[in-house]
């Protein structure tokens, strides 16, 4: 019996029982399609991540001071005093060769007032080299001058979800005069919108002035205490060592003691991106082990199946050893049977997943990644699942008696 013959009447026998078969087919269906939508969903997830973990600045690295503390409560980070615009402009002026730019930034809370209308927003004091640090783009005016932030200037520069709040449609924000509490500003620029981060915040909801003059007449800080300190480098290559140099100068203008901790925090944007992708990676493991359960579950009833259909068939396999097939026949046509009822399952599992994951990323506005190789492993191991749990059911017909066979009611 060739190869081709044994196929044909493989397939012959699945299409005698297409209900016992489809339903067969369901668990390795299920797991398929679970591991495919899980793993487009967490590597869609991941890419969006590291997307929006690289729009937030170029090779940024963030300070912030230490945490405010009143007994065993601490505030939130950026609460604190321990760092001041001095510190931003000596890690400007002492490590240029590894720092491109520093923006101390002043954050504070306050009502926008324009005519009768107001809006409640943050203000961040910021520097003018702000849009190179955190890939700000000016979509309307321009954003205000180095010569602005040496002169007090109360000038600043809203997002456009500030815009809609206080204008019109086809209204002209540009040279307009606002109130920040009870301070007059003009306005020199609209920020390109950026829509929501990945934390659900609207970044287009800010203003942004110079840390100068928000310090000076919204903050009203005596010692020039900023809430964080954005620094971009010139290579994210040099990271470490950055932030060894800026940790050495910070603690020696600070004057800690070698014993004492520092009074700032660090963070960079590969930290960040890492530990994120390592949540995601980890979560997407736990998933997909979970899909993987239901593959074995799919796989024990294959094994099941194809020790019912051996039983069934009793008479059949002695037949064909009496008229010439070998044990090795007998084994081939029931393992290729699984075979072909895990990989059909596979296939369809492979498909109902692409679907299923383009479904999720439609209705909840997820990015999905479905890559090629990982639906090529998933059919490939779906067709393993199909061998190793067929073959037990195949060894014990191939081992059949053909006169006991011929002899079975």
């Amino acid at each position: 019996m060739n190869v081709g013959m044994i196929f044909k009447v493989a397939i012959l026998a699945i299409l005698r029982n297409k209900t016992r078969s489809l339903l067969t087919c369901i668990g390795i269906i299920v797991g398929i399609a679970a591991v495919i939508a899980v793993m487009a969903i967490g590597k869609g997830a991941s890419t969006m991540m590291v997307k929006e973990i690289s729009s937030m600045g170029n090779n940024l690295m963030m300070i912030w001071p230490d945490r405010n503390r009143k007994g065993a409560v601490r505030s939130g980070m950026g609460s604190g005093q321990t760092m001041t615009a001095d510190d931003a402009e000596a890690i400007q002026r002492e490590l240029g060769h590894l720092v491109s730019a520093v923006s101390p930034t002043v954050n504070v809370s306050s009502q926008i007032i324009r005519d009768n209308r107001n809006w409640n927003t943050r203000v961040s004091g910021v520097s003018y080299e702000m849009p190179e640090i955190r890939n700000w783009v000016v979509g309307e005016g321009r954003f205000f001058e180095e010569s602005e932030q040496r002169g007090y200037a109360r000038v600043c520069v809203i997002g456009s979800t500030v815009k809609s709040n206080l204008f019109d449609d086809d209204e002209d924000a540009i040279g307009k005069t606002i109130r920040i509490g009870a301070m007059p500003f003009k306005i020199v620029g609209v920020l390109a919108s950026k829509g929501a981060n990945g934390w659900g915040q609207d970044q287009d909801d800010t203003v942004m002035a110079p840390y100068t003059t928000v310090g000076r007449v919204l903050s009203r800080s005596k010692f020039r205490a900023v809430n964080m300190m954005n620094v971009s480098l010139h290579s994210m290559d040099d990271s470490e060592e950055a932030k060894r140099e800026i940790t050495a100068l910070l603690r020696q203008r600070h004057r800690l003691a070698d014993y004492e901790d520092n009074d700032f925090e660090t963070r960079d944007t590969t930290e960040i991106m890492n530990t994120i992708g390592s949540v995601s990676s980890l979560m997407t493991v736990l998933l997909t082990a979970v899909a993987a359960i239901s593959l074995l579950v799919g796989g024990i009833g294959i094994m099941n199946i194809m020790l019912v259909s051996v039983t069934e068939r009793i008479k059949e396999i002695g037949l064909r050893m009496a008229i010439g097939a070998t044990p090795a026949n007998i084994l081939c046509q029931f393992i290729l049977e699984a075979v072909v009822l895990s990989t059909v399952g596979g296939a369809i599992g492979v498909g109902v997943g692409i679907a299923t994951a383009n479904i999720i990323g439609e209705v909840n506005h997820w990015p999905i990644v479905i890559e090629v190789s990982s639906a090529l492993w998933s059919f490939l191991f779906s067709a393993f699942v199909g061998m190793f749990f067929g073959f037990y059911p195949a060894y014990r017909a191939s081992k059949l008696n053909p006169i006991d066979c011929l002899r079975y009611e």
